[in-house]
């Protein structure tokens, strides 16, 4: 399948399970049949660093994943770690080359490799307000080289994750539930998102701190928000900023 190709039958595709398993198949006849895909961060309320971040959908090995998520492992994966750092893709083989690795970090790669993940990348996916996803694959055999494969692969996880966008704000918008924002609440919204205060708020749009407080207040309870971050994160995913 070309990427063609794979971008019209994912375009036809309406869950994310069912696009999951459309790039694991590409992935597959490309020589990396392990895909995970998940979030390195996100701009909803802070999470505390003992809990993982979250994963939308994962291929590895089940023994690895367990391993993976009792032990913790995502505090001290190096992949996860220097993932926000890149703006391209990575191999993991490349890693220990740039970096000065911990200890704990060489072991989650070295387990890694024992539990059927013999070479990977990473392909590191940024959204709005400093969200960092990112699409991995790894292969099973020895003889995987993902330097020859690299740019189908970077090529097919930017497809992906576009087209995960697009299933998630399908299923916002036909939830039946309508958010309306007034003109003012969206101004005020608009400028949170640009990282304004109230006060600053307040001065670019000739109105006191306590009015655009009033107005972010009623914008974050009709997106059902408990925080400005959220409440914007939310907006701009249901287009309404």
């Amino acid at each position: 399948m070309d990427l063609f190709s794979f971008t019209e039958c994912a375009n036809k595709t309406h869950s994310l399970r069912a696009l999951f398993d459309l790039l694991v198949n590409r992935a597959t006849e490309e020589g990396f049949s392990e895909v995970a895909y998940g979030a390195i961060n996100f701009v909803e309320p802070l999470r505390l660093a003992e809990y993982p971040p979250p994963t939308v959908a994962v291929n590895w090995p089940p023994a690895w994943c367990d391993r993976y998520f009792k032990r913790k492992y995502h505090t001290i994966d190096p992949v996860v770690r220097r993932t926000p750092m890149h703006s391209r893709p990575f191999l993991w083989d490349q890693l220990a080359d740039h970096y000065q690795l911990q200890p704990d970090e060489r072991r989650v790669l070295d387990e890694a490799r024992e539990a059927g993940l013999k070479h990977g990348m990473s392909v590191p996916l940024f959204g709005p307000l400093g969200q960092v996803s990112v699409v991995s694959f790894a292969s099973p055999s020895d003889d995987a080289d993902p330097q020859d494969r690299i740019g189908h692969l970077n090529a097919l996880a930017s497809l992906f994750h576009s087209a995960c966008g697009e299933i998630a704000r399908s299923s916002n918008g036909g939830c039946g539930k309508k958010i309306a924002l007034s003109q003012r609440e969206i101004s005020c919204m608009r400028w949170v998102a640009e990282g304004k205060s109230s006060w600053e708020i307040g001065m670019i749009l000739g109105i006191s701190v306590n009015t655009v407080n009033f107005h972010i207040k009623n914008a974050m309870r009709k997106l059902g928000a408990t925080t400005r971050i959220q409440a914007t994160a939310i907006a701009i995913r249901l287009n309404i900023l």
